[in-house]
């Protein structure tokens, strides 16, 4: 049985509206919200009974999402979102737009803070890292041909 797609990457947050705004403006879409509870969704994640909020993003072509959660109980137990680019797991995800600077001054209003530098790798890409809501590392590509 082959592989059929990948259907989100799942992120940890405390303030959820403000990631939903965060994301919003970089130009995903919010494709719903809801709250999991109860012990058939701790049978999945192993954390018993929980009660976790999420909200469901989008990107514009319909291909892939990401699934935001605030957790209200159990209690998050670690925080990864300091980590340097070369810590080992979950590291970023990667945004293809189409004018880099364009969307750092959009996303500026919304937090976010470049990590290094806007980068141009050969005649393909122009390329940065910036740090979004909470923290969180997003790495942002303008394909250049």
């Amino acid at each position: 049985m082959a592989l059929k797609r990948m259907d989100n990457v799942g992120i940890v947050v405390e303030d959820l509206e403000a990631t939903i705004d965060f994301f919003r403006e970089l130009g995903l879409e919010l494709e719903g919200r809801a709250t999991i509870e109860g012990e058939w969704a701790g049978r999945v994640t192993g954390l018993g009974d929980q009660h976790v909020e999420i909200a469901m993003m989008r990107t514009p072509d319909g291909h892939s999402r990401l699934e935001l959660s605030r957790f209200i109980s159990p209690p998050v137990v670690a925080d990864h979102r300091k980590a340097p680019v070369n810590a080992l797991g979950y590291l970023r995800a990667m945004f293809t737009v189409d004018d880099v600077d364009e969307t750092l001054e959009r996303l500026s209003a919304h937090g976010a803070q470049l990590v290094g530098e806007v980068v141009q790798y050969k005649d393909a890409y122009r390329l940065c890292y910036i740090r979004g809501p909470e923290g969180l590392l997003i790495g942002l590509a303008q394909e250049l041909s």
